[in-house]
């Protein structure tokens, strides 16, 4: 029996699954300080070079469900060290490059595919696995790690990218990886029967675990799109799929992607924007967990609203906050900062409401592929809308609107009464 005063091991399982996505997070992150140097080394448009870092972001998100499923298929430690060798393999060999095609595999093929088994799928099936209760909470702080990476690692890449170049700031990353990789191999478990231990919070009254199911499907791809069927055939699963199309959209793919080479568009020296978008990180590292706190109190639709409503507001008003003074970039960073992805602890428990704790993984893996179909068509969208307009003005309004769109799709979410919801209610756990 567990002493009650020992650490229970769900959270060193936690710290290793933060560190490798924060590792992961670093890594999404550097296309935004590569964007300028590729331009100036090789000649290559904006478009051209925001279509490699597309293809990542939809691969990102396509990848997900499978690996969701991949995660009950192997396990979770053997998903997360073929992860990390994927992302470290193709970044260490994008330095390699010379042509265009050459980013697209390396960057758009093998970082994606890495990348999305290391993706918000991992998060939800670690918290659903070892957290009877305080999920939410957990889900924040996991999903924190991508503003934890970002606050940690933009900077610093930035400084080195001036310093001494892409290439050093790019193997600077692989470098991280290769350390956290073993941490993966030696501590990472894949249930808390696996170390004689119940989730926590759970006191053993409502039997086994739902997820040590031993007649789960092990085929991955046939688990993925079986999940994609149920969804297909659940209305609230295209209004979380929806929304969070526009999450992505209005993230990843236009601010992660392209808020630094605005800022330098605008005469902002590109290391102070990095600067800048760690300090987002630092908010959004605060916005992300207290939302997790509110998640598991508060109507999870209404937290949704008021996220996408004040993400929108922010993204009207950053075109004049590019033109005008500083202190028009540090109120829009606060403002999206707090809320950058902060969606995803509610749009998680919502799906787990929906689908039940046992699907979550997968169905989450699918509404987190429609995150990246949005990042993936933001990220090319704006960079064509830059190089055929000569600004981002376009790209920025067209998102903010996007936002506030969402703000009506959330609301709607479980509001439909019927046969799917009657079902839904009698497989939860």
């Amino acid at each position: 029996m567990r002493s009650p005063h020992k650490l229970h091991y769900a959270w060193i399982v936690v710290a290793v699954t933060f560190v490798t996505l924060l590792a992961a997070a670093g890594i999404r992150s550097t296309p935004g300080i590569l964007i300028v140097p590729l331009e100036f080394e090789f000649g290559w448009s904006r478009a051209t070079i925001s279509a490699a870092v597309s293809l990542n972001l939809l691969l990102f998100g396509l990848i997900s469900p499978f690996a969701a499923a991949l995660l009950d298929s192997i396990g979770v430690r053997r998903t997360m060290a073929l992860a990390l060798t994927l992302v470290a393999t193709g970044a260490c060999l994008t330095t390699r490059m010379t042509q265009p095609w050459h980013m697209m595999l390396l960057w758009g093929v093998v970082v994606g595919c890495g990348s999305g088994m290391a993706s918000s799928s991992l998060s939800a099936t670690v918290v659903t696995r070892w957290f009877h209760s305080g999920r939410g909470t957990v889900m924040g702080l996991l999903t924190a790690s991508t503003a934890t990476g970002q606050m940690v690692f933009l900077p610093l890449l930035a400084m080195i990218n001036e310093r001494r170049g892409w290439r050093t700031s790019v193997l600077f990353m692989v470098a991280a990886i290769a350390v956290i990789t073993p941490l993966v191999l030696v501590f990472m478990r894949n249930f808390p029967h696996d170390v004689g231990l119940r989730s926590v919070g759970d006191d053993g009254s409502g039997g086994v675990d739902a997820q040590t199911d031993p007649g789960a499907d092990r085929n991955p791809f046939r688990t993925a799109v079986r999940g994609l069927k149920q969804g297909l055939r659940s209305r609230d699963f295209w209004l979380l799929g929806g929304s969070f199309f526009v999450c992505g959209a209005s993230t990843n793919g236009l601010i992660g992607t392209h808020l630094i080479p605005a800022c330098v568009d605008h005469g902002i020296p590109e290391v102070r924007a990095a600067g800048m978008l760690a300090m987002m990180g630092i908010l959004d590292l605060a916005g992300t967990t207290l939302s997790g706190w509110l998640s598991d109190r508060h109507n999870n639709r209404y937290l949704l609203a008021w996220y996408y409503g004040l993400r929108g507001l922010s993204l009207l008003g950053l075109p004049w906050a590019l033109e005008g003074h500083s202190w028009g970039l540090n109120v829009f960073a606060v403002f999206y900062g707090l809320d950058w992805i902060a969606t995803v602890p509610p749009t998680v428990r919502l799906t787990a409401d929906v689908f039940g704790r046992r699907q979550v993984g997968v169905m989450f893996g699918w509404i987190f592929a429609c995150h990246q179909i949005g990042a993936s068509l933001a990220a090319f969208g704006a960079g064509a809308v830059r190089t055929w307009l000569g600004d981002y003005l376009g790209a920025f309004l067209a998102s903010g609107l996007l936002c506030m769109f969402a703000v009506g799709l959330v609301l709607q979410i479980g509001r439909q009464e019927g046969h799917h919801s009657v079902i839904v209610v009698a497989g939860r756990d």
